[in-house]
């Protein structure tokens, strides 16, 4: 799996990370979504047992094994200058364009909607 991420949508994620290490994890969250769910995008300070590495350039990306089956192999990360999600398509879909990263490192004191 790859993604293709933009320089804005990089910048941000980088600011997202600030000084602590950490990985984007794609998540399919089904929680009270009733028949579909939505994508969100985890910080997470290391992979869980059966995440994968998705090929993301320089920043670290990961998504469950059983989760990789919703997305197609080749991805596309977008954003607006001033709108505080993410935009994940491909050549055939637009996913959400409305993906919000939600930061659950533990060295954070809180975690938090970015």
């Amino acid at each position: 799996m790859k993604i293709q991420i933009t320089p804005l949508a990089q910048q941000k994620l980088k600011e997202s990370l600030g000084n602590q290490p950490g990985f984007f994890k794609f998540f399919f969250d089904t929680d009270g979504c009733g028949c579909d769910g939505i994508t969100v995008l985890l910080i997470t300070d290391e992979p869980d047992n059966g995440d994968i590495e998705i090929d993301a350039g320089s920043l670290p990306f990961i998504i469950n094994a059983q989760q990789a089956i919703f997305y197609e192999e080749l991805m596309i990360l977008d954003v607006e200058r001033n709108y505080p999600s993410y935009k994940l398509s491909s050549d055939s879909t637009i996913y959400s364009s409305n993906v919000k990263t939600r930061d659950m490192r533990v060295n954070d004191t809180t975690s938090k909607l970015l």
